[in-house]
């Protein structure tokens, strides 16, 4: 399986049991549901982002079986969806993966399986630029020189399904000469970091050496570690860390000693939604884990355990969060908000870091170049917008403004003022039922709207291209888009903008604004962006074609 922990072959999962590890590297072929439940709660498959992956495969399995007389029994696929999501309660990506793939059940099969595939290739891409965000940030905060570093439980390809996130940002300096040695946690009572971590350090040829548990906090006192690394099964708004038990005091001692403490995970393990961390449902284990290993019973008959398989590090002790779209730094601005009990403030915050995180990617994307472009979430009879003048590439959850949707205006004094293009977000909400508005200048794009620019709000037709499906238009192969004057008084845009889809219901939801880049909208932000990059793709296709509207088939 080469570096990939999992694949799909013919309607087969098939991955590496960690069971078996090290004694035995050990092919796992998976082809029903229950097999796809068992191997996430027994720990063949493991790791936050892992078992995202194979609960969004474990729903192809449960879409393929549910098929009868060539339909799929939507009930029946939901109903299994349900019951792998509940596999494991804690890690917040088996249900994020689980709902990707179930997202695509009205599409067929095939669509379903091409999410999880995408799923399987995205974690890759996702965890070596998680992985090197993590490299420079350690260099900038230990110096240039090879560095001591202190890991838990296992978060490599085994955990992930290609380069994985902690152990990954290891990997990366390793290969820049930059790591001198990692002491590896054993990680009680199931012993991944002696299983599996110094299986992988050992594979990849990382000089390192193991540990017990309770040792961890003497290392950093006494054998010069530079920094704690681990990764994340789930991050909550506040910046709260669950993590594999054992995290919490790890954080503690990396405190005391003035250690940086670092935790690296893919945007999914951010859930946003929980408030606190101290509404995380932690997984608690067998009794049996605790009592014995190996079939050897060590502990009186009939003890009482205490095995959670996570613990909650709060954002006070984190130095830095880091994601594939870079390092998200204090964690505890989000902490405030909620600790204030100012839920309206706290959702704001939740809000302005899902903002932050995706305005980073699309600045690195050359979208949202200097201070330009400006993202948006509605809530309610508000919505969370970039604050002006601010590099994308840099913004924090705190670098927002609320603006009221009625009349644009922020609703509290703020020393930050809201983008100018606030009016253009507001006419959307006021006239849309989305959810989050992204205005970008991709190049392709912009250059195309100023090219279709006729004087006037126009619309400019594309046939024929795959990607319309992907704009959220009425048909899949036809779309118009308008095309909007651009003006040096930016809230006339807004304001034309909104005469327009008043008149227009069936409008798409993109437009162009000539010379001004292009907006995008949808349920999620989420969506709102994958609409933009559609846009851009197909524009840039158009460039290269020299054709907007290519010949459809007799069908």
């Amino acid at each position: 399986m080469d570096q990939s922990s999992i694949a799909w072959a013919d309607g087969v999962l098939v991955t590496i049991d960690q069971r078996a590890l090290p004694h035995e590297l050990r092919e796992l072929r998976i082809t029903t549901v229950d097999e796809v439940i068992d191997a996430i709660k027994t720990l063949a498959v493991r790791g936050a982002p892992a078992i995202g992956v194979a609960g969004a495969f474990g729903v192809v399995i449960a879409a393929r079986a549910a098929i009868v007389d060539g339909v799929v029994d939507a009930g029946r696929v939901e109903a299994e969806a349900a019951r792998i999501a509940a596999a494991r309660p804690t890690a917040v990506n088996l249900a994020w993966g689980v709902q990707r793939t179930l997202g695509k059940l009205g599409d067929g099969v095939p669509a379903m399986e091409d999410e999880a595939l995408e799923l399987l290739a995205e974690d890759g891409r996702v965890n070596l630029a998680a992985a090197t965000h993590t490299g420079d940030l350690l260099e900038q905060l230990c110096g240039d020189r090879p560095l001591r570093l202190l890991t838990h439980c296992n978060t490599g390809r085994l955990a992930t399904t290609a380069w994985g996130t902690a152990i990954g940002a290891i990997r990366v300096l390793h290969q820049r000469g930059k790591v001198a040695e990692v002491i590896v946690d054993e990680t009680r009572p199931l012993l991944q970091g002696a299983r599996l971590t110094a299986w992988e350090m050992a594979e990849a040829g990382v000089p390192h050496r193991l540990t017990i548990d309770s040792a961890a906090a003497w290392a950093m006192g006494t054998e010069h570690v530079d920094a704690v690394i681990v990764g994340a099964d789930r991050i909550t708004a506040d910046g709260s860390v669950a993590n594999k038990i054992g995290t919490y005091m790890l954080a503690i001692a990396a405190k005391h000693h003035g250690i940086p403490f670092i935790v690296v995970a893919p945007e999914s393990t951010r859930d946003i939604t929980t408030a606190r961390g101290g509404d995380i449902v932690v997984e608690q284990r067998a009794a049996a884990e605790v009592t014995g290993f190996g079939g050897v019973t060590t502990a009186p008959e009939g003890t009482q355990t205490f095995n959670p398989a996570f613990d909650v590090t709060p954002p006070e002790l984190v130095t830095a969060v880091v994601t594939e779209f870079g390092v998200l730094r204090d964690p505890a601005v989000a902490r405030s908000a909620v600790d204030g009990a100012d839920a309206v403030a706290a959702e704001a915050i939740s809000a302005g870091a899902e903002i932050a995180g995706i305005a980073r990617g699309l600045y690195a994307n050359g979208w949202m170049p200097g201070t330009a472009g400006n993202i948006s979430v509605r809530q309610g009879d508000t919505a969370v917008i970039t604050a002006s003048g601010l590099s994308k590439g840099e913004l924090g959850a705190q670098d927002m403004v609320t603006v009221a949707v009625a009349d644009s205006r922020p609703v509290r004094e703020d020393s930050r003022r809201p983008s100018a293009e606030t009016t253009i977000h507001t006419a959307v909400y006021r006239t849309r039922g989305a959810q989050a508005v992204v205005h970008v200048h991709p190049p392709h794009a912009t250059a195309l709207s100023i090219r279709e620019f006729e004087g006037g709000v126009h619309t400019t037709r594309f046939t024929g291209y795959e990607l319309i499906k992907g704009l959220g238009g009425e048909r899949p192969d036809v779309i118009d888009i308008p095309v909007f004057p651009n003006h040096a008084d930016v809230p006339q845009i807004g304001v034309d903008i909104e005469k327009y889809l008043v008149e227009h219901p069936d409008a798409p939801p993109v437009l162009f604004i000539a010379g001004h880049g292009i907006t995008a909208w949808g349920a999620t932000l989420a969506q709102a962006r994958d609409r933009a990059e559609c846009l851009e793709a197909m524009c840039e296709l158009t460039t290269l074609t020299g054709r907007r509207e290519l010949p459809l088939g007799d069908n």
